[in-house]
């Protein structure tokens, strides 16, 4: 390899084929699955975990940050040190301190040490994905690529789905402790797998002697507290807090120090030259918008039946269970078939078009509309998992070296773990804005002395007159404020729907503007639709010969 190849591409991956693949599909399965049940059980479960820890709102708050901060601060990295320190390594020894990690913060009472606690949690579970998706690119057949990847892909809309009936099983029957424990029992299993699925492999000492430490440090810190920024920004009214605008500022000028220090670096970890390939920047771009288009997955639907309908999450959890996790052991097959013999740009846009339908549905919402109501959605939501992110990683992949995938494998985590996490803090605050913004032309028409308003009111006053005739006026006033209020959230929630089909909308537009990729293991086979017809007396051309 030559140094330029080292200056633009970063260290190439040499890994060596499993002894076991099916170990390694065993270890990918539980390692995505459980890096996403775990951050979602956490952010479904945190008012159970307040009340179990005895912490204040803003405690809360930062516990959740710093859970998921701390994943995004070493996901970008993980690629990387599973290239110089070998996947067994990097992937067997972090589960197992997991497990121990897992198992003890129950039991934690004390707030810094649980901060403490939760940084480490966080930081040994984002090593779990990336280090999956290196598996695949590094210690499987191709032939295996596209099932696993497809393992990889889907357990991001499976965990959604199924992390609110989880959350509502572990509380109400087994304890809230086992938001943790799950983590004690299922990563000693992965670690498992991973040694007997993926070879020894030496520690690369070549590598590590011009390890690019600082610029793993900086991209990583930098969008850790980008995030961290985003995250607190709703709870602390954005630009009116020193705290936020310190984490956005701080963190843009950490990565900005990065792109400077990998321009500069003798080999550099991640070159962002690899951004400079039409196909591979704009379909890093689509992954981004997918996570913000799956927001009416993640937080619309869920968060509206808590907040409308007043759903806990084991109930609003049964609706996601059923019509939109299920539903994929049937679609991510049919997704598999669609990506052997289709282009992966087709099924791209089979699948945004399942989210902007189910979008645009929800924008006809009421106030009236129950959990039954949104099964249509969910279902349209179900199609657009399965048919979205994996075809979309198969195209970037099919555009890039595979064997330099720890460069790709950097910039593909920041995507999907930073997409993610800032779209659902940006969502947070765009749905507390547009209420806002609802109350107020809803409270233009609700005047005191309007005539209407008035006979509300005395309507209102009469059914709350049994209760006492002092208190009655003003427990109509303030059940006629409640129904604004209602009707701002609703129109706000309207809103998000809006604004997640935009997304979709802009995602199949810059699908059409990715090219063909190159021939390569990963290009659909054409199916063949020739008819053999049988040889009949009489025919004029002889059937061939055996």
């Amino acid at each position: 390899m030559t140094e330029n190849d080292d200056r633009t591409h970063g260290p190439v991956s040499q890994g060596g084929i499993g002894p076991q693949p099916l170990f390694a599909v065993g270890a990918v399965l539980l390692g995505a699955f459980l890096a996403n049940f775990d951050s979602r059980l956490t952010t479904v479960g945190l008012p159970d975990l307040r009340g179990a820890f005895s912490l204040g709102f803003d405690e809360g708050a930062w516990l959740s940050t710093a859970a998921i901060g701390s994943q995004i601060f070493v996901a970008p990295a993980v690629a990387w040190l599973a290239t110089a320190f070998g996947l067994r390594r990097v992937l067997g020894i972090p589960s197992l301190i997991y497990a121990v990690v897992s198992l003890i913060i129950p039991f934690v009472h004390d707030y810094p040490t649980l901060m403490v606690l939760s940084i480490a949690h966080g930081m040994l579970l984002g090593t779990f994905v990336p280090a999956t998706l290196m598996i695949v690119l590094r210690n499987l057949p191709i032939r295996w690529w596209l099932p696993a990847i497809s393992l990889y892909s889907i357990r991001v809309g499976f965990a959604l789905d199924s992390s609110s009936s989880l959350v509502g099983f572990y509380v109400e029957h087994l304890g809230w402790p086992w938001l943790y424990w799950q983590g004690a029992v299922v990563a000693p299993l992965m670690g498992l797998m991973v040694y007997l699925g993926t070879p020894n492999e030496p520690v690369n000492r070549d590598l590590l002697r011009d390890a690019d430490w600082g610029g793993m440090l900086l991209l990583g810190a930098g969008v850790a507290m980008v995030y961290a920024g985003l995250d607190q920004g709703n709870r602390l009214d954005w630009l009116e807090s020193g705290t936020v605008m310190a984490l956005l500022l701080g963190g843009g000028a950490l990565i900005l120090a990065f792109m400077i220090n990998e321009m500069l670096a003798l080999r550099p970890w991640a070159h962002f030259n690899i951004l400079f390939s039409r196909n591979i920047g704009l379909s890093l771009i689509v992954i981004v918008l997918y996570t913000l288009t799956s927001l009416s997955n993640s937080s619309l639907v869920p968060n509206f039946l808590g907040t409308i309908t007043a759903l806990r999450p084991e109930q609003s959890g049964a609706l996601l269970l059923a019509y939109g996790a299920l539903p994929m052991f049937v679609l991510v097959p049919i997704s598999i078939l669609l990506l052997r013999h289709l282009d992966p740009r087709i099924v791209v846009v089979l699948g945004f078009s399942a989210f902007a339908a189910a979008n645009l549905w929800g924008t006809q919402l009421t106030h009236a509309w129950a959990r039954e109501d949104f099964i249509g959605i969910v279902l349209l939501q179900s199609v657009g998992q399965a048919l979205t992110l994996l075809p979309i990683i198969i195209m970037a992949l099919a555009n890039s070296d595979p064997s330099r995938a720890t460069a790709f494998a950097a910039y593909i985590q920041i995507c999907r773990l930073g997409g993610a996490e800032i779209g659902i803090a940006l969502m947070g605050t765009w749905l507390r804005v547009r209420e806002q913004i609802h109350s107020a032309y809803l409270g233009l028409h609700v005047q005191n002395g309007d005539v209407d308003v008035r006979q509300l009111l005395q309507q209102l006053a009469e059914g709350f007159s049994a209760h006492g005739v002092g208190t009655a006026l003003g427990r109509a006033v303030g059940t006629l404020a409640a129904l604004v209020q209602r009707e701002a959230n609703v129109l706000a929630y309207i809103d998000g729907f809006w604004l997640c089909f935009w997304f979709g909308m802009l995602a199949l537009f810059l699908v059409a503007l990715i090219k063909r990729a190159p021939a390569g293991p990963l290009s659909p086979v054409p199916v063949d639709l020739a008819i053999k017809v049988p040889w009949k007396r009489g025919a004029k051309t002889a059937p061939p010969r055996p």
